[in-house]
């Protein structure tokens, strides 16, 4: 809604009340992040002129392929940020942010959001895709202390040493501290006439200084999209905003209430959480409007847990690098050890809160990711539901506006200091708690320390930062035994650094550090340095690493002679529940649960599967187990909008030793259904081991690997038994024009695009069982098989894609369409406590001819991979062709009886021989292809081999 002039006169009528009460402050639900249905946010990739040259005014044009395919999908883009310029050439080289490339994506109802995510990313124009996420405020309310109407109420000032800081400095008007929450009250005696003012648009229907807000005047409200801030008058709005309001930059020196820490500074009020029911968290637009509109602090008091958001990243980027602004944001009210979002972001100080003892408050975040604590406890400070209000409340919500204001205070006193220079002020003249008894079991993890803003305001001290680092081999993970090397750069921050040692140690048992020192000498204020010739070395520990482990690594930067010593941490991720095989062209990521590409189809749990730097060339990939449409076991997409989780990992996936000239990678994993038939009727009761091989050399460096070995846990035959990989390919540049196509005599099928077929990319079937093959028309919603897949995937519809054979070998029109297959194995039956071998390879080439080449080489190439257990081999046996097309020669030792049966790969018998020469021929021209063995009994033993039949 707009706001009128003359409710703003009415109002203005009623701050000359003197009333002081205290009010309690309503209990808010606890802080959550949740996804906001039916939205993405996507950033384009930059042309490669955008690295040279200023990109011109105004967002950047969506590619036409993009648009198609949105309008395909009933979906609608437009730009998040319509008004935003592209950075200065001088300022992209120091990593602003250009949001004229991101654009927001409506779809409609019956669309996956995940599905699109993926769909984006494979057009290879796209550089990231992303949910939109929103917050809860963070607050953590306290009963009213005795003390808290009397003057020396406010116990943090005193601890923070705000009133020596004020005989200093009482900051400036012109700093402006953009407070992103839930609103404020303008008639509030403690913080009316504090607000900022936007004098280039008055209140008159025009858009007058034409950034895109019509009568922005007092600020703007970004969840209900209008021009009023303040919040809702009524009980059951948020009033938050006031609360944080009152603690950065409530009235000082006036006689009433309370004092806020930025004392002369003034706020914008950016309403965030939504009075209507159609409103919408709106926190990231207003991160963009403060800076935009002249904010030089930004107190962010909300957040969440959950993995990082390039999105959220290069929104906080922009404020920092393109706009200078101090970002300060709450480290939440979760009493572990963890991320929390945003305040863990690069270019955020986090802020940690503590009790009135200085102690860590027990219900606040502690991480090696906070830069410094704050009160959090007991804080007493405006409240908003009438004029003359005040509450007593607590939380980091309430820690960080305190450093807000505190920041302003620094901006004010040291004009010249960038946004980096005030949080380096800030860190570096805290109070140590460390030593505290209740803070010991926490040292490094509340930060350097304690706010003490007088300290803030009167010190010079030395201050430098770990600003950059390059690690090799880059990686998301590092695994068991693997090393690495770390190039850092170094910035001095504040005054000049007669010199710098950078000592770099692990507080982790599973990573070592082998060289992990170097010298800087003398840096002037903002000066550089680097250990490009001599990078830090480290290793992993080759045994014993758990799961998932995030290693802590901390940099310690010293100068002997005055005594300077600061501290920076940063983890690496050791033995992810993932491999990515990427020795040769094919780069595959193999889950410990059976799914290929993603766990699941989230981007940040696995690396996808792509071809010679390719964009990913799936959506998703996983194993499908079943005897029937009811005992079925798989980790895929299914008919609910999520998706089944059958199999669980008892073995982590994890690589192994490369067999001599044999493989350059291998790797295995060992899984299993989560219930067994003993407590869940419908498992099949089967365990699993799975293989993965890659090869660099031609002709095998197209091509990954990929065995299972069953076995059948139960006491009863599996009568039949059907393997699969289910595999929704998107091929660049446009995943709803792909074609399908099924070998038969190679037993591959495959996708390719159909506009340029330029990229093919499939599953053959090598071994084990008969093959099957299923095609699947995702974009059609009347397909021409009995397999809907764009409305999900049921379990009946799993099973038909497994049994029907090669019936539908091909689906969807010539031109293409969004494509999916189910390449398989039949398997007649498996008995109680026999295993048997299902082999596929998964490849790619740029085209068919191509890719039936790199199906000959798998079927070849499988021969040679050592497996787990050999077959035991006979002195003086030999048999050749091998691969064969129908003729094998046998060679045996001696002219002793010797008997030879030709074996299925299931270990069915075929054929029995007799033989007492020395040579003997057998003829294979009847056998379909595949792989077949000959068991070989001598008077010296047993001997198995296999033989590949070609078509």
């Amino acid at each position: 809604m707009l706001i009128t002039l003359r409710w703003f006169c009415c109002a203005a009528l009623l701050l000359g009340s003197t009333v002081a009460t205290v009010a309690q402050s309503a209990a808010t639900a606890t802080p959550t992040r949740t996804v906001r249905p039916g939205v993405l946010v996507f950033r384009l990739k930059a042309a490669s002129a955008d690295a040279t040259q200023p990109r011109r005014p105004g967002p950047a044009a969506l590619p036409a392929s993009l648009t198609t395919a949105f309008q395909a999908f009933g979906a609608t883009a437009r730009p998040k940020f319509p008004k935003a310029a592209a950075p200065t050439a001088a300022r992209a080289q120091t990593g602003a942010v250009d949001l004229g490339l991101l654009y927001e994506l409506t779809l409609p109802a019956d669309t996956s959001p995940t599905q699109m995510q993926q769909r984006l990313l494979k057009t290879g124009l796209v550089e990231y895709a992303e949910p939109l996420y929103d917050y809860q405020p963070l607050q953590q309310p306290n009963d009213p202390l005795a003390d808290s109407t009397r003057a020396d109420g406010q116990y943090h000032l005193k601890n923070i040493r705000a009133y020596q800081a004020w005989d200093v400095t009482k900051g400036d008007t012109s700093i402006v501290i953009g407070i992103v929450d839930a609103g404020t009250r303008f008639t509030h005696e403690d913080i009316g006439g504090k607000n900022q003012l936007n004098r280039l648009d008055p209140i008159d229907g025009i858009d007058n200084d034409g950034d895109g807000y019509i009568d922005n005047y007092y600020g703007w409200d970004f969840a209900d999209h209008d021009n009023d801030p303040e919040r809702t008058r009524n009980n059951t709005d948020l009033a938050h905003g006031v609360m944080v309001t009152g603690v950065a930059a409530g009235a000082t020196n006036n006689g009433r209430g309370i004092a806020g820490v930025g004392y002369h500074s003034r706020f914008m009020p950016l309403k965030i959480y939504p009075s209507t029911p159609l409103g919408s968290f709106g926190g990231y637009e207003a991160i963009v409007y403060a800076a935009d509109h002249g904010c030089r602090v930004i107190n962010l008091s909300w957040g969440g847990v959950g993995a990082p958001s390039r999105f959220e990243q290069e929104i906080i980027s922009y404020a920092a690098l393109n706009h200078d602004v101090l970002v300060v944001a709450a480290a939440g009210n979760t009493p572990r050890d963890l991320d929390f979002y945003p305040a863990s972001y690069e270019h955020v100080v986090s802020v940690a809160q503590t009790t009135r003892t200085d102690e860590r408050s027990l219900a606040g975040t502690f991480s090696y990711r906070i830069d410094l604590s704050a009160p959090g406890e007991q804080i007493i400070t405006t409240f908003g539901v009438t004029d003359t209000d005040y509450t007593n409340t607590g939380g980091s919500s309430f820690a960080s506006p305190q450093v807000a204001g505190a920041a302003a205070l620094v901006r004010s006193r040291f004009p010249g200091y960038n946004a980096a220079q005030v949080a380096a002020q800030l860190r570096r003249t805290t109070d140590f708690i460390d030593n505290l008894p209740g803070n010991v079991a926490y040292a490094g993890r509340l930060g350097s320390g304690r706010l003490n803003v007088f300290r803030a305001v009167t010190e010079q001290p030395y201050s430098a930062r770990v600003v950059a680092r390059t690690a090799a081999p880059a990686r998301n993970y590092y695994a068991p035994a693997d090393t690495l090397r770390l190039t850092v750069r170094v910035q001095n921050l504040l005054r000049e650094l007669p010199g710098l040692t950078v000592t770099l140690t692990s507080l982790s048992p599973y990573v070592t550090v082998r060289q992990g020192e170097f010298s800087t000498g003398p840096l002037a204020s903002l000066a550089r340095a680097d250990n490009d010739a001599a990078p830090f070395r480290l290793a992993v520990a080759a045994t014993g690493v758990p799961l998932n482990t995030k290693a802590v690594l901390r940099y310690r930067l010293h100068h002997e002679g005055s005594g300077y010593t600061e501290y920076q941490y940063e983890t690496l991720l050791l033995n992810a529940d993932y491999v990515v095989l990427d020795a040769n062209n094919l780069r595959l990521t193999l889950t410990s649960r059976g799914n290929l590409g993603y766990d699941g189809t989230n981007p940040s749990l696995g690396e996808g599967i792509s071809y010679r730097q390719s964009p990913p060339l799936l959506a998703e990939g996983g194993l499908l187990l079943a005897t029937s449409a009811t005992r079925l076991a798989n980790n895929v997409r299914n008919d609910k909008r999520g998706r089944d989780a059958d199999f669980e990992a008892v073995g982590q996936v994890h690589y192994m030793p490369a067999a001599s000239g044999a493989a350059n990678q291998r790797a295995e994993g060992r899984l299993r259904e989560g219930q067994l038939s003993a407590t869940g009727p419908l498992a099949m009761g089967v365990a699993l081991r799975q293989r993965a091989t890659a090869r660099a050399a031609a002709p095998h460096h197209n091509y990954v690997l990929l065995e299972y070995q069953l076995t059948n846990l139960t006491t009863d035959t599996l009568r039949p038994l059907h393997l699969g990989l289910f595999m929704d390919w998107d091929l660049p540049d446009d995943p709803t024009r792909n074609g399908t196509g099924w070998d038969a005599a190679r037993r591959l099928g495959y996708v390719h695009d159909t506009p340029g077929q330029t990229i093919y990319a499939g599953v053959q079937h090598l071994a084990g069982g008969q093959p099957s093959v299923f095609s699947l028309d995702n974009s059609s919603p009347t397909p021409a098989g009995p397999v809907r897949l764009n409305d999900g995937f049921s379990r009946a519809e799993k099973w038909l894609t497994l049994s029907s054979g090669t019936t539908y070998a091909t689906a969807g029109p010539a031109t293409g369409s969004d494509a999916a297959q189910v390449v398989g194995a039949a398997l007649p039956y498996l008995a109680p406590a026999d295993s048997v071998t299902v082999a596929f390879a998964v490849l790619a080439a740029p085209s068919l001819a191509e890719l039936q080449a790199a199906a000959d080489a798998a079927a070849i190439g499988y021969q040679q991979v050592p497996t787990a257990s050999k077959p035991r081999m006979l002195a003086g046996v030999r048999l050749y062709p091998n691969p064969t097309s129908g003729a094998v020669r046998l060679e045996l030792p001696t002219s002793d009886l010797a008997t030879v049966r030709i074996l299925s790969v299931l270990g069915q018998q075929l054929a029995a021989y007799t033989f007492r020469q020395t040579t003997a021929a057998l003829d294979l021209s009847d056998y379909p292809a595949g792989v077949y063995l000959l068991r070989i009994d001598t008077a010296a033993g047993v001997g198995t081999y296999r033989v590949l039949k070609r078509p």
